[in-house]
């Protein structure tokens, strides 16, 4: 693994998830909303799927009604009791053994995401299907730019606050570079208020999704930071109740693990038909 894709201290991040189990309850909504969307499209799929695997242990295992009967749980703390206790990027996964893989909200804080998605369709059956919900590029936009203009204009300079996530077309061009077959790739925003600034870190604190960036500022920054971070927030980013705007931008994932039996796409060249015939126009040839 190249030195620069350590962008999270995975260690860190072992530590907050812990240490958030016994919040979960009452600060795991998004957790619980992603597993929900996830059951959602399975049901469109209309499968059964008999032996799954379950990436990250924040939401329960619901997945009875799809027909699983062996259900594998991992996580990489042991607070969750997994059943296999290991880094998202480091599998330790039989090849084609799972008719399922599926994972809610515990991808975007992987170094090697690119490596991850190749262990994860290796470790699926032929036609076997991956399906994931993961924190996207626009999540926390709010909090990362007042964060970065409080800093700026306190201390002028900047550090990373809120981690980088990846947007839509990455995460397209990486399912295909992975080698799934048929991949979809949607999102959907949830936005949520807070009475301030200090609610907002709070929520992230008891979710295990506090900041965990491997270059992050470690020195305390005081009252004066969050006092003028908040009052910014205010200005920039609430509602007509003076409440915070805070955004999640959720990614979900679907591909396949390649099968003779899918859908392929036609060779080039062999339409039969043109498509200004199609289109009732007039086929014009460009100038050379």
């Amino acid at each position: 693994m190249a030195a620069d894709i350590f962008v999270f201290d995975r260690s860190l991040v072992r530590k907050k998830r812990a240490r958030a189990k016994s919040y979960l309850a009452d600060s795991g909504f998004l957790f619980n909303w992603s597993q929900q969307q996830i059951e959602k499209r399975l049901e469109d799929i209309k499968r059964e799927f008999t032996t799954a695997l379950q990436i990250g242990c924040r939401t329960q295992n619901r997945l009875k009604d799809f027909g699983v009967i062996n259900h594998i749980s991992l996580d990489n703390t042991a607070a969750y009791k997994p059943d296999i206790l290991a880094e998202e990027d480091l599998l330790p996964l039989i090849s084609k053994n799972f008719d399922l893989i599926y994972s809610a909200l515990s991808l975007h804080s992987v170094n090697d995401l690119p490596g991850a998605l190749v262990q994860i369709k290796q470790a699926l059956k032929d036609d076997g299907l991956f399906i994931a919900a993961m924190l996207g590029g626009e999540t926390l936009f709010e909090l990362r730019h007042v964060m970065q203009q409080t800093e700026l204009e306190l201390h002028g300079g900047q550090s990373p606050r809120v981690a980088p996530f990846a947007d839509m077309p990455q995460m397209g061009n990486l399912m295909q570079r992975a080698g799934f077959n048929l991949p979809v790739i949607d999102s959907e925003k949830i936005t949520v208020t807070y009475d301030n600034i200090y609610k907002l870190m709070h929520d992230l604190r008891y979710m295990g999704e506090a900041n965990s960036i491997k270059s992050r500022n470690k020195k305390f920054v005081g009252k004066d930071f969050f006092s003028r971070a908040n009052e910014l927030y205010q200005q920039l980013y609430s509602d007509q109740d003076r409440r915070l705007i805070a955004t999640f931008d959720v990614i979900f994932l679907i591909g396949w693990a390649p099968h003779e039996s899918q859908q392929k796409p036609l060779r080039r060249g062999s339409a039969t038909n043109r498509l200004s015939d199609i289109l009732e126009t007039k086929e014009e040839k460009l100038p050379c």
